[in-house]
């Protein structure tokens, strides 16, 4: 095994580090929200994933979208995200710094920062290269359900026994 890897050239094809100030803001976006680009094909080689930041202002949201085929995983730095999600933004459910947040590929959903004051600022990962972004026009229901991230394992904090 040794010998597979005595002739990579580690230096160019190791690790690399993508500065705050380098991201490219040139990748599609949605209204509401600023993606900005950090790992990438053409930035780092990557293959198999798209990794950037977004923000969204205080007392802002985005558009309704879905990113196609891929799978998208949210990272809160700091800020509270509300993310609405259906054919008609139906559910609803909240995230603070350190929530990591998963959607599902072709879910309709929109971001919303939570707060008046603050900007939301998060990581976001896909499971792909191609930079999807559907923007829909999709009437909200008024009055969306609210859903607890619970699984079987850990069950919400306020659930009865």
């Amino acid at each position: 095994m040794a010998d597979e890897f005595s002739t990579i050239d580690w230096r160019e094809c190791g690790v690399k580090i993508v500065r705050a100030n380098e991201l490219d803001t040139k990748t599609p976006q949605t209204q509401g929200m600023n993606r900005a680009a950090a790992i990438t094909h053409a930035r780092t080689g990557a293959s198999k994933l798209w990794a950037g930041t977004v923000t969204i202002h205080a007392n802002a949201k985005t558009g309704a979208h879905h990113h196609g085929e891929l799978e998208s995983v949210i990272y809160i730095v700091s800020g509270r995200a509300r993310m609405r999600w259906g054919e008609h933004l139906e559910y609803v459910a909240e995230a603070g710094p350190g929530d990591f947040i998963y959607v599902p590929p072709f879910v309709p959903h929109q971001e919303i920062n939570a707060s008046r004051e603050e900007p939301l600022d998060c990581v976001l990962v896909r499971s792909g290269q191609d930079p999807v972004v559907v923007n829909l026009d999709i009437e909200p229901v008024e009055r969306p359900e609210a859903v607890h991230w619970v699984d079987d394992v850990h069950p919400h904090p306020h659930a009865k026994e």
